[in-house]
This record gives structure tokens, C-alpha cells and sequence, in this order.
């Protein structure tokens, strides 16, 4: 399934609304965040989903009410030092 990152502008979220909001993302359903990172001292949020397209991706987010600055496909990782096909 294609890997996607995302970047969340938090606007006065506490760290206890941050982690309720990466629960969310984390919950399954037509996407679902692998890992999500915080900065709360820039309110950023960082999160790596797993779905099925970038359409299914950006459509989760606006039906669970959540905006996001930009979302990205990440086709290519590291693993072991070397570049490989992300997935």
C-alpha cells in the first residue's frame, strides 16, 4: 500500500489534544498513520500514512475533519543505506 507523508498545522492544541488527534490517525479505516510526529512549540504535526491513493488519503482527512498543509507520495526510502522503492 503507497506511503504518503502529511504535515498538520496544530493551532492551540494542548500535547493532550495532539495525542487525540494522532489516536485518529492512527485508527484505521481507508487511512491509517503509521507514525505521527509533533512539534508543539511550531504546531506542526508530521504523520506517515498507509492508503490507498492520495485521493483516499486527502478524502479521509476532510470527511474526519482534518486539515492538513500538504500531503506528499513517498516513492523511494532508505533501508539498509541504500534507496529502495518505498512500501
Amino acid at each position: 500500500m503507497p506511503l504518503y507523508l502529511s504535515q498538520h498545522t496544530l493551532a492551540c492544541l494542548t500535547r493532550q489534544g495532539a495525542e487525540t488527534l494522532a489516536q485518529r490517525m492512527q485508527g484505521g479505516g481507508p487511512a491509517c498513520a503509521d507514525r505521527v510526529l509533533v512539534n508543539m512549540l511550531e504546531g506542526k504535526m508530521f504523520a506517515e500514512f498507509r492508503a490507498d491513493s492520495r485521493e483516499t488519503l486527502e478524502a479521509w482527512l476532510k470527511a474526519e475533519g482534518m486539515h492538513y498543509d500538504w500531503v506528499v507520495r513517498i516513492e523511494w526510502e532508505t533501508r539498509n543505506g541504500k534507496l529502495e522503492i518505498a512500501g
